[in-house]
């Protein structure tokens, strides 16, 4: 008994103070450690500025039709159910971790007609058949001497934060699909009432050059010509409805509700949600901070770095202590003295590291060298997303401002030529093409602006902001 208590006194001391495997830190040379990812993002002279990402970018729209269908989404997206779920599974994985080793027991019960063998106890005749019971109840400890339980603690626990990034990454998506799907909606809207006016002005110059060719002053080449641009126009036309549907169904998809249970307005939603500032972007080292997808591989890291500490502690035994106490014998005489047994001491149980425990080792850190390469891969991947998309939008807003210049232009240049029709110094015709012209680089610049608002949700998508308002409210609405 003594021996047996210095046994387990010993047990507790070790598992103080051993733990296989590497402890985790994040290394020094590390992409997300370099100095030259932490600086500013904005440049002067670039559409941006320094200031903090708001966790709830898409509320700078001032829409709030597009806060409701975030809202909404938020609530019931299919998605998010998943990666909820997910996050339920993991944070049960890190419960039973825990639970893992330490204090466990049992109750065992058990009657049996039985025929024992005689030889079996050394007798020569036949032992006679009896109804035989076991009753027992046994507890027993198990050590942790060398910290192996502790490392699958701490790889399900960044297991589950690299689940909870995952969820981010799902709400910072969906965020972005919402706001992508509802502007897709208003750009189909606004273009095609746009192409509808210069389809109705083509209509009206053929008309004009018909008239003419009838009156001797066309001939039927210009009349074609004219047909020909009136029915190109007209074809174009149903693609504007298409790009409408389908950013219908897109919200139908993502709020996981019918098309005619969208927010009033939606369908008919006829003007481009705009930021009227400059996007905020912070900087560098924020970026780092905030996306998700950095956080989940970072943590996928550390759950790999834990690994190796589970694997390597296959090496050594499991050492416990328990105690037993129960009663055998014949069931008339269950309880008696006789058939009572009891038995308390330590117990160990060692499997000889030839099973392959030590290849385990050796893929337990590969896998970890594979988790470091790849958080490098996606930290460099998010400064390249984020600089792409800042180059691409500063591009395209010089492009929609150009087009905005050269419609200034058309419209200055319609309004002299129907003054100059009004004073008989210009035809109709000549006035009619002058606000055609006009109209073309509308739709020019209709569609440079759509490419403008798109670029946006992609530079905000890429700066991975929005999860946190996003977890608030699921926090919020999984509360009874």
């Amino acid at each position: 008994m003594n021996k047996a208590l210095m046994i387990a006194g010993l047990g507790v001391m070790l598992s103080a103070c051993q733990m296989v495997g590497p402890d985790y830190y994040l290394p020094a040379d590390a992409a997300v450690q370099r100095k030259d990812f932490q600086g500013e993002l904005a440049v002067e002279g670039k559409p941006v500025v320094s200031a903090p990402v708001p966790a709830d970018w898409w509320r700078l729209y001032k829409d709030p039709r597009l806060d409701q269908l975030v809202q909404q989404a938020m609530a019931s997206n299919t998605d998010l159910r998943v990666a909820a779920a997910n996050l339920q599974r993991a944070r049960a994985q890190v419960d039973e971790a825990e639970a893992a080793g330490g204090w466990s027991a049992g109750v065992k019960m058990g009657a049996q007609r039985l025929q024992e063998s005689g030889q079996a106890f050394l007798l020569p005749e036949k032992v006679p058949v009896d109804n035989v019971g076991d009753i027992g109840i046994s507890a027993s400890y198990q050590f942790d001497l060398w910290g192996t339980l502790q490392r699958g603690i701490e790889g399900a626990k960044a297991n589950a934060d690299a689940t909870q990034a995952a969820a981010d990454t799902a709400r910072i998506t969906l965020v972005a699909d919402v706001v992508r799907a509802y502007t897709q909606v208003c750009a189909a809207n606004e273009e095609r009432e746009i192409a509808q006016h210069s389809l109705d002005l083509q209509s009206q110059s053929t008309t004009l050059i018909q008239r003419l060719r009838d009156a001797g002053r066309g001939d039927e080449t210009q009349v074609t010509r004219s047909q020909t641009q009136f029915k190109s126009l007209r074809a174009d036309l149903p693609r504007y409805e298409a790009a409408r549907q389908a950013g219908l169904f897109r919200l139908s998809m993502l709020l996981a509700k019918p098309v005619e249970q969208l927010p009033a307005g939606t369908a008919t939603c006829a003007e481009l949600p705009k930021i009227a500032q400059l996007v905020p972007v912070g900087d560098g080292a924020a970026l780092l901070k905030r996306r998700p997808d950095i956080r989940q591989a970072e943590r996928r890291l550390a759950a790999s770095t834990a690994g190796i500490g589970v694997a390597t502690g296959e090496l050594y035994p499991d050492i416990s202590i328990g105690a037993t106490i129960g009663t055998v014998g014949l069931i008339d005489d269950l309880g008696d003295p006789s058939t009572n047994r009891w038995g308390f001491g330590p117990s160990l149980s060692w499997k000889v590291p030839t099973n392959g425990a030590r290849a385990r080792i050796r893929e337990a850190e590969a896998s970890a060298q594979g988790a470091l390469a790849h958080f490098d891969g996606v930290v460099l991947n998010a400064i390249r997303e984020t600089q792409t998309g800042l180059a691409q939008y500063s591009a395209l807003l010089q492009r929609r401002d150009a087009l905005a210049d050269a419609e200034q232009s058309a419209k200055l240049a319609a309004d002299q030529t129907h003054r100059f029709f009004q004073a008989g110094r210009e035809s109709f015709l000549a006035d009619l093409q002058a606000t055609r012209t006009y109209t073309d680089v509308t739709a020019q610049l209709a569609a440079a602006n759509t490419q403008v608002a798109m670029s946006q949700i992609d530079l905000f998508l890429a700066l991975g902001g929005g999860w946190e308002s996003g977890r608030t409210q699921a926090s919020s609405t999984s509360k009874p």
